[in-house]
């Protein structure tokens, strides 16, 4: 068993300088591949709105549904793309009108594009797509511009200057010299590093961006939340139900049956008091164990309900205490606002614990980190680990989690490629009970 490790920056969970320089460069490839991706946005934007333009003529009907499939098909693919890259969820619309069947008669044509007409998701992926080229696409071209830019001036000067003659400008430096050449060398040096060190900002503000536009209609987002709140309700139910059967049948089969051993037990001590002291003292020593026993039995019990360190110390030294009882290195940094509310703190713990029995089950990594922090009145949990990845999203274990977090509008993202990491992070919405910041903090 090893002692939890706190304070450990999340920068420095990479095992070396290699795996952020890769990740660097994969942000720069993300980066290239949306400026080409707008080409496509840009495209099925357009027969999109040459089908609305051939309307009138009644060419339109049978082609604007499957333009409207395309361009849905794209955004859905942005909207993958923002939360695999930077954990953005971009809660999708409802389905397209014109996803089913194909109408076989002109009526039915019609009748598919007045519910798309009426769709407003529809109208969304088009609002988003005429915007897209235009501010998202050039927002992601600006890393790739200052890394390009920068190879030329510090692959491609240092070799050609004195090729290109008088008038050869980079930037603000006229190249005509030695010293010039290092100048323009340095300063390409300077703009790939700007380039390199922009591409994950820019990558997040491109998914905030898109959120804004992608996101589905605030009708939309009424009806889920309704739904939402009616299934939740049900599961709360069920799950009160199976735990109080629970506690129950724990009650009934653990301490309750070795309590009645116990009051038989003194029965037969006491009868026996008088005729067989030393019988009796060995029946007074069996009672001592069983009393020990049913007591252990109502602190597990207990500890499954509300566990002491929970109620008594917090969030922060509750997780420290499952991280000492488990057999993996885990190492804990957490930024929390003093005490959360009771039922937020405890939906925080399980879900917690369930996640860490996870990693020590499937994951077959040595070490798994966890993050807590209270960031824009939300609770935020992160338990990383480099084990084998390709964890089940919808596995029981993970579904168990979310069922425990919907009550609080909690929400659970999953990021586990084929050979690892696999980075869990659950969010719970929540106000703290003290203004004031603490965070642990320790060497390894």
């Amino acid at each position: 068993m090893t002692e939890p490790q706190v304070g450990m920056a999340q920068g420095d969970r990479r095992p070396g300088i290699s795996l952020g320089l890769r990740g660097t460069l994969a942000d720069i490839g993300r980066c290239q591949l949306l400026s080409l991706a707008a080409l496509a946005v840009s495209g099925a934007g357009a027969l999109v709105i040459g089908a609305l333009l051939l309307l009138p003529i009644g060419i339109g009907f049978p082609l604007l549904p499957p333009a409207a499939a395309a361009l849905r098909r794209i955004s859905d693919r942005y909207r993958d793309w923002a939360a695999r890259w930077t954990g953005t969820v971009i809660s999708p619309p409802r389905p397209l009108p014109s996803r089913s069947a194909p109408p076989e008669n002109t009526a039915g044509r019609h009748r598919q594009v007045r519910a798309l007409l009426g769709d407003d998701g529809f109208w969304h992926d088009l609002r988003w797509a005429w915007a897209e080229p235009l501010t998202g696409a050039l927002l992601a071209a600006v890393p790739l511009a200052l890394v390009e830019y920068g190879l030329f001036g510090a692959a491609v000067q240092p070799f050609v200057w004195r090729l290109l003659g008088d008038g050869n400008w980079y930037a603000f430096i006229l190249v005509d010299s030695t010293p010039t050449m290092l100048a323009a060398l340095l300063l390409g040096l300077v703009s790939i590093a700007a380039g390199l060190r922009l591409a994950p900002a820019t990558l997040r503000a491109h998914a905030r961006w898109s959120r804004r536009l992608l996101a589905a209609p605030h009708t939309t987002e009424l009806v889920r939340r309704i739904e939402h709140l009616a299934g939740s309700r049900a599961d709360i139910l069920d799950v009160q139900a199976a735990e109080l059967r629970r506690i129950e049948r724990d009650l009934h089969d653990g301490a309750q049956a070795r309590l009645v051993a116990l009051g038989m037990t003194l029965d037969e001590a006491t009868r026996l008091l008088d005729r067989d002291p030393a019988a009796a003292r060995v029946l007074l020593h069996e009672v001592r164990a069983i009393s020990q026993r049913a007591l252990q039995d109502l602190r597990e019990l207990v500890h499954g309900v509300l566990p002491p360190i929970l109620a008594d110390r917090g969030l922060g030294d509750a997780v420290r205490s499952l991280a000492l009882d488990s057999h993996l290195d885990v190492r804990i940094e957490t930024a929390l606002p003093g005490r959360l509310p009771a039922p937020v703190e405890s939906a925080g713990y399980f879900a917690v614990a369930e996640l860490l029995a996870n990693a020590a089950k499937h994951s077959g990594a040595p070490e798994v980190h966890i993050h807590l922090s209270h960031t824009d009145g939300a609770l935020r949990a992160t338990v990383t680990d480099e084990g084998r990845g390709g964890a089940d999203p919808d596995g029981s274990g993970l579904q168990g989690v979310r069922r425990r977090l919907d009550p609080f509008d909690g929400t659970l993202v999953l990021h586990s490629p084929p050979g690892g990491p696999t980075t869990a992070t659950l969010e719970i919405p929540c106000a703290s009970s003290s203004p004031k910041t603490s965070s642990s903090s320790g060497t390894d």
